[in-house]
């Protein structure tokens, strides 16, 4: 029998701010990585759950840990990663965050403005390569096209054990959305579970999770 595992898990979105009132962020609502804290919590696994803002209900027995800025969950991640067998990382970071956020709020007088972006923080990428994280890491890849290619070029670039695919130019899976359908990438493997509920996915997710962690030995 394996044994419980420490997992960290991010989900939601980021929001970046523009000004003390706006933000910039995007349409994820936090189900799928609520739905897999709360499936490894069910299953006696310790949860660090690290999330942006959302309108969802924190699963019973995770530690849970908000942030809001992607700086913010990069910080957390760093503080907490080492601790964790497993890394989930499902949140829907925001690439790109303003390169100044104005101290009041901007006014509506010119007819146009124009902001300036620059990347933020690579959480996924920085786990092995800057944090030294040895665990099991898997990434989430969500996509609009070319999904399995784009995948696997993620899986490479950012060292992970497992990528979780999903096509979210889809209305009826992927965000906002109860159902998912999702392809699993790691190197040596791709499977196709068939569409469903995001609670039922996230029993598959965390199977392969645990398969992968528990030839390393992690107890």
């Amino acid at each position: 029998m394996i044994p419980p595992m420490t997992i960290l898990i991010t989900a939601g979105p980021t929001c970046e701010a523009i000004d003390p009132v706006r933000f910039l962020t995007n349409k994820s609502s936090g189900k799928m990585g609520y739905a897999i804290a709360k499936s490894a919590a069910d299953q006696g696994h310790r949860v660090i759950l690290i999330s942006g803002p959302t309108n969802l209900n924190v699963p019973d027995l995770v530690d849970y840990i908000p942030v809001e800025s992607t700086q913010e969950m990069y910080d957390a991640v760093e503080h907490w990663i080492k601790k964790a067998d497993i890394a989930i990382f499902a949140a829907a970071v925001a690439d790109y965050q303003p390169a100044n956020i104005s101290e009041q709020k901007i006014k509506k007088d010119a007819e146009t403005i124009t902001l300036k972006l620059v990347k933020t923080p690579d959480i996924l990428g920085s786990a092995k390569q800057k944090f030294g994280y040895q665990g099991v890491l898997i990434g989430f890849a969500a996509e609009t096209e070319n999904l399995e290619m784009n995948a696997r070029e993620k899986l490479k670039r950012k060292g992970c054990d497992l990528i979780v695919a999903n096509d979210v130019s889809r209305k009826d899976i992927g965000f906002n959305t109860n159902q998912n359908e999702i392809l699993l990438i790691s190197a040596d493997y791709i499977e196709r579970p068939p569409k469903a509920s995001k609670q039922h996915l996230s029993h598959i997710i965390l199977e392969h999770a645990v398969n992968l962690a528990a030839p390393r030995g992690m107890d």
